[in-house]
């Protein structure tokens, strides 16, 4: 995914169609001259409409479209001839796309999935012709409804990523350089804090024809749920994951310590994130001799309760060591009950 084309969140201002008006008519023919109401209804106006497209991955497509409109509803006619409905706008986005109030920021809808239609701003009623007006006392009305006015709100479409295992970590923690290696996904990598930008998602072939999504998320540092860095923006497409990946290097001054910061973030961030299945990887093995990687099992170990029975695996991308248990250890979590 490249910078320019990954586009995660947008805001546009939807406008209704108006409801067309009804119809204020009087049957008329050359054998009746003053025959009774027959005014139609006015047709609805269009809506704006949300549709999940499983093709999309992106809201890159609506960047640059700010304003959407809905065109208005005819007029009701004679012989109760109801007038036509606005023309509805059907916007496709991606599966996870959610809908927020521009206002409140309250959460309205959320796309789950391939064909799922919302309707997230509703158009104006069409007005009722003056043949439903029609009672024992009022055998000729000459009055019909107008139509309702549409509406324009302001929405904020979000995005949040699906995949199997979501990759935690603070910058420079080797996530990119982990999805570089088990799949074909090019994402930015160099050693400078933040090279992730962008969440990138790989598909990791996993013993012969299975496979699974693996996402690289952009680096959390401490006090991303308070909007520092860039954590803030991308901790919500961890919350579609199956699995969290915490990664930290061998060369961290305190694995366990790193390790329990980022939990903490998620959990001021949203504390259902806990609920997920945890891995701790330690990347970067191969900066430590067999000697040292030994010391630093040992020392997780004696502060094994702290990790609550997180399980811990060590792995070297540069290397490829560990990798493959890496990966039997991510499918047995992605496929617990």
């Amino acid at each position: 995914m490249a910078d320019s084309n990954f586009v995660d969140y947008v805001k546009i201002c939807c406008r209704t169609g108006k409801g067309g008006a009804g119809s204020v008519h009087f049957y008329r023919d050359k054998m009746v001259s003053k025959g009774g109401p027959d005014g139609g209804d006015g047709g609805r106006g269009g809506d704006i409409i949300l549709k999940g497209n499983k093709q999309l991955w992106t809201l890159i497509h609506l960047k640059y479209r700010k304003h959407i409109i809905a065109t208005e509803g005819e007029r009701g006619s004679y012989q109760h001839m109801k007038g036509a409905d606005g023309e509805d706008q059907i916007l496709e986005v991606p599966i996870g796309t959610i809908v927020r109030d521009d206002i409140t920021g309250e959460q309205e809808h959320e796309i789950t999935y391939d064909g799922e239609e919302v309707i997230i701003v509703k158009g104006g009623r069409g007005g009722l012709g003056n043949s439903n007006f029609k009672s024992a006392t009022n055998q000729s009305p000459r009055h019909a409804q107008p139509g309702e006015p549409g509406k324009e709100e302001w929405k904020i479409l979000e995005l949040k990523l699906l995949a199997d295992v979501g990759l935690v970590g603070f910058p420079n923690a080797g996530k990119s350089t982990l999805l570089s290696v088990v799949s074909a996904a090019k994402p930015e990598i160099a050693n400078y804090p933040f090279t992730t930008l962008v969440p990138n998602l790989g598909i990791v072939k996993y013993r012969g024809m299975q496979s699974f999504v693996m996402a690289d998320i952009p680096g959390i540092i401490e006090g991303a749920s308070e909007g520092k860095g860039l954590g803030l923006r991308f901790l919500r497409h961890i919350e579609r994951n199956s699995v969290l990946l915490f990664m930290v290097p061998a060369d961290a001054p305190d694995i366990v310590t790193e390790y329990l910061i980022l939990l903490s973030e998620l959990e001021k961030f949203n504390p259902t994130l806990l609920d997920k299945s945890r891995i701790l990887a330690v990347s970067k093995c191969d900066m430590a001799d067999e000697e040292l990687l030994g010391e630093l099992k040992k020392e997780i170990k004696s502060k094994s309760r702290k990790l609550k029975k997180t399980q811990v695996v060590y792995f070297s991308s540069a290397t490829g060591k560990g990798i493959p248990e890496l990966l039997d250890v991510l499918w047995k979590a992605i496929n617990a009950d």
